[in-house]
């Protein structure tokens, strides 16, 4: 079963039933739950033309990789995420893109969470390196509550040079720093913008620092000095169509 793997919890499994049902090969369910969650889940299951079993809850901890919080909800599924480049993305877009970039992330909740927001925002994709970074594994997926399924996650060999590519088609790259003096606020984000997070306590990377356009703070007014990177990026992200939105209504 190399060319499977296993994907759990209600948001993750009942997206994949939805947006590619041939893709999921089993849906295994607790026997411990019967609630209307569940059923609502076979339902679309059986319309969809997915095999389902029942499974004692033990047996599916063993499949879930002893995640605690499968939910009583496991599928096994093709493990091939097909591949898109990021002219793929932008060359079939009908608006400015809105992008977000991710410069290292190890954390696969903070993954899961950053995809999870660019999908309420309408980010068209999500990218990061292939290398020195999480990657899209169950956990993140899980997290993502079926944003893994609707924005579009590209990896590339080479970050700083993606950045560059970005810039040539005129998308204006922003970099996430706390000591930027230009406030997020202050730059304009209505046209077309990639938002450039680093990685949880390093930030981005020298070479990332350097190439993107402008480097922009969110202004702090408490007593934290930081975000998490998956709120940072909502912010950032959400004042980015804010903007857009804005200037099309004038």
């Amino acid at each position: 079963m190399s060319d499977t793997r296993y994907i759990f919890g209600f948001h993750a499994v009942t997206a994949k039933i939805r947006h590619a049902p041939d893709a999921v090969k089993e849906l295994f369910v607790s026997t411990a739950r019967q609630d209307g969650r569940m059923r609502d889940l076979i339902r679309a299951a059986e319309a969809s033309g997915v095999k389902w079993v029942q499974m004692e809850p033990a047996r599916l901890d063993g499949l879930a990789g002893g995640a605690a919080r499968h939910q009583g909800v496991v599928a096994r599924v093709l493990a091939q995420i097909p591949y898109r480049s990021l002219d793929d993305v932008l060359d079939t877009l009908s608006e400015p893109p809105l992008l977000l970039v991710l410069d290292g992330i190890q954390d696969p909740h903070n993954l899961g969470a950053c995809l999870r927001v660019a999908d309420a925002a309408g980010a068209h994709a999500v990218v990061a390196p292939r290398d020195r970074a999480v990657g899209l594994n169950a956990t993140a997926i899980k997290v993502a509550s079926g944003a893994a399924d609707t924005v579009p996650y590209v990896t590339v060999t080479n970050l700083a040079r993606s950045l560059r590519e970005m810039k040539e088609r005129d998308i204006l790259t922003i970099g996430a720093a706390g000591e930027a003096d230009k406030s997020m606020y202050a730059v304009d984000q209505s046209g077309a913008v990639a938002w450039v997070l680093g990685a949880e306590g390093d930030g981005m990377r020298r070479l990332t620092r350097e190439t993107v356009d402008v480097l922009a703070s969110i202004p702090m007014h408490g007593t934290v000095e930081s975000l998490n990177v998956s709120v940072a990026s909502g912010v950032c992200l959400f004042e980015a169509r804010r903007q857009r939105t804005a200037k099309g209504s004038l």
